[in-house]
């Protein structure tokens, strides 16, 4: 938390549940700029290309530019090739799959941060979080079905892979708040990862009529506000008590599926979905009561 922020924990929850009504219609813009041929790359360059100057008016309207120097380009770097390859799995994702199944598997992200501390930080995981893993990835199975669901594998394959890519960035991600703030992050995210994604257009890249750009245009700019409106939820509230609001994407996913495309889930869905995101709050829970009870274990000392 920033030191100049107070917390403010009601305001924070509103900011979370906003961030992910936006992030959830930029999910909506994507699904329906696939199916007008749009690929995944291009949609990936705007989406950063738009970053970069909303960061930079938000900062400079602040008097905050400054806070963009990093001596840490190279983590930086990292962070963006990572994280651009684990967002277009996430795009091709929900262009491939109905809105509510690739929102769910997104919910898996906490599940594989959870294995990936075991091996990459010598995590000491305990009956309650191996019990969350247990579920939520019971909970998969029990959406996909290899073999008989009705997810294509490969959608399926995608949402997957994206989650792992997510968690593992989250970790890249924790290491580059120890000595950036999370604007700075986000700007350098988007500032290296355009021009990654600018190689690929001259392969990708077809003509647009006015409907194509605005989908384009709204990709870009209501995916950066909702990103804003989640850095700045944590900058006013904790991460266990705000990130519960994510799971509210869900219900935007499946109220987009069954209006546009009438769409509605089915039972193996609303079997698997409630693992997963039970699982999920159990990891958040547990994390947060470990915290809370080693900073008490070190003040009393």
């Amino acid at each position: 938390m920033s030191p100049t922020h107070s917390p403010r924990p009601v305001l924070a929850l509103g900011l979370r549940l906003l961030g992910v009504t936006f992030l959830s219609v930029m999910t909506l813009l994507v699904k329906l700029a696939g199916e007008r041929g749009i690929h995944v790359f291009e949609m990936m360059f705007w989406r950063h290309l738009t970053t970069v100057p909303l960061v930079l008016v938000w900062l400079g309207s602040r008097g905050n530019l400054s806070s963009l120097r990093t001596p840490r380009f190279g983590a930086h770097l990292r962070r963006a090739i990572l994280g651009t390859v684990g967002m277009s799995l996430m795009f091709g994702s929900f262009v491939v799959l109905p809105l509510a199944e690739a929102t769910t598997l997104n919910f898996t992200v906490p599940l594989f941060a959870t294995i990936l501390a075991i091996f990459m930080l010598k995590d000491r995981v305990g009956y309650w979080r191996w019990s969350a893993l247990i579920v939520g990835f019971g909970g998969v199975l029990v959406i996909a079905q290899p073999g008989h669901g009705h997810l294509p594998l490969a959608g399926a394959a995608l949402g997957l892979s994206g989650a792992f890519m997510i968690a593992l960035l989250s970790i890249l991600v924790k290491d580059l708040n120890r000595t950036d703030q999370p604007l700075t992050i986000v700007f350098w995210f988007a500032a290296m990862g355009a021009p990654m994604m600018a190689l690929t257009l001259p392969f990708v890249m077809t003509g647009h009529d006015s409907a194509a750009w605005l989908l384009l245009f709204g990709i870009g700019v209501i995916g950066t506000l909702g990103q804003l409106m989640l850095t700045l939820s944590l900058r006013l509230g904790s991460v266990s008590s705000v990130t519960v609001m994510d799971y509210s994407g869900l219900i935007w996913a499946t109220l987009f599926g069954w209006i546009i495309w009438d769409h509605l889930p089915p039972a193996t869905t609303w079997l698997g979905a409630p693992l997963i995101v039970a699982a999920g709050i159990l990891i958040v829970w547990r994390e947060h009561k470990l915290s809370r009870e080693k900073a008490d274990a070190m003040l009393s000392r």
